[in-house]
């Protein structure tokens, strides 16, 4: 009967072998996944940010031009 944590794997020559998985090897496998995964969202989630923060920055200065102009024109 197999314990928690050990798998049976059988080996080309068709001998069996006992192979030991620790709870932690998992965690810090899935936690290196994501990782790796993470940093390319990371780098997506960021310039998508820039870009859209830009171009409302842009739309904000060119709205308070716009009003600029229109009291420069009632002024003269």
């Amino acid at each position: 009967m197999l314990e928690y944590g050990v798998i049976l794997q059988k080996v080309e020559s068709g001998v069996s072998v006992l192979a030991s998985v620790n709870g932690g090897d998992i965690l810090f496998q899935l936690f290196m996944l994501l990782f790796v995964l993470g940093i390319p969202a990371i780098v997506i989630v960021a310039t998508m940010y820039f870009i859209r923060s830009g171009k409302r920055r842009n739309e904000q200065l060119q709205r308070l031009e716009d009003k600029i102009d229109q009291l420069e024109n009632k002024s003269e």
